[in-house]
């Protein structure tokens, strides 16, 4: 599975969902891990970036997300769960159908079609994934990708208070998918609701995952690289081309792939 998509499952998502992983470290190493990021060009504003992440970990974090999340998974049965991701996954499908159009992926703009006629009807409003069991799979595109496919960069690094790390070109795909049908006509009790279902659930895919950030020497740096190296992933599909990547760097990004996998919350229904 691959997020904040929710491009807020991956950007908020897997973005948000990675406040809870940070763990401190000995000051000789993190001073060392500090001095091999300084100049990067992609992080202009790693100074207030990392003020950011603190803030993220050490304050919202621990004393906020992850005790409702706690408090969430400990008390909503698991059908449950299960229902409120499937439709909340079913009202980005107009978009995911969009998305792919804009790539010239038709026979993918259609699947996304027809998954959000069977699922919104058949599926009880999304909250079965019929067509996902009749072998129609979920073809998620953000329009950050689409950017990406355009030839449009990233831009700055940014790590956003209550937001975690984002890029320009993720924002402004944001917006526009936000503004696909049917998300600009939910009031604003669904869209709180879908907002907290999407926090929570990447939040909870990530408890037993937690020690593999607290292992890292630089936290910061770790989700940095690793979420530009998932932003080229997505927008290559898969294939970054004969791109060189430093061995320490691809490790990072498989360590990180693995958990997105865990991130992405199970779109079938039991």
């Amino acid at each position: 599975m691959t997020l904040l998509s929710r491009k807020f499952l991956l950007n908020v998502l897997f973005s948000l969902a990675f406040l809870g992983g940070c763990a401190s470290q000995p000051d000789v190493q993190q001073e060392e891990q500090t001095n091999q990021y300084d100049g990067d060009p992609k992080d202009p504003f790693e100074s207030v970036n990392r003020v950011s992440w603190d803030f993220n970990w050490e304050v919202l974090d621990q004393y906020l997300l992850r005790p409702v999340t706690v408090g969430y998974v400990t008390v909503m049965p698991q059908f449950a769960r299960t229902g409120l991701v499937n439709a909340t996954n079913n009202l980005e499908e107009p978009g995911n159908m969009m998305n792919n159009l804009f790539q010239g992926k038709v026979d993918e703009g259609l699947d996304s079609l027809a998954r959000f006629v069977i699922n919104s009807t058949v599926g009880l409003l999304g909250t079965i994934d019929v067509a996902d069991k009749i072998g129609i799979p979920r073809e998620r595109e953000s329009f950050g990708e689409v950017l990406g496919v355009w030839g449009v960069e990233t831009g700055p690094y940014l790590m956003i208070p209550a937001a975690g790390p984002n890029d320009p070109r993720s924002l402004t795909g944001d917006v526009v998918d936000n503004v696909y049908y049917p998300m600009a006509i939910l009031d604003g009790t669904t869209t709180v609701i879908r907002f907290a279902v999407s926090i929570l659930e990447g939040r909870a895919s990530l408890l037993g995952q937690e020690s593999q950030i607290e292992q890292s020497i630089d936290d910061y740096a770790f989700i940095k690289n690793a979420y530009f190296q998932n932003l080229e992933y997505r927008v290559t599909d898969g294939d970054s081309g004969n791109k060189d990547i430093e061995e320490d760097e691809l490790d990072d990004f498989a360590e990180f792939e693995s958990m997105l996998d865990d991130i992405e919350p199970d779109d079938s229904n039991d």
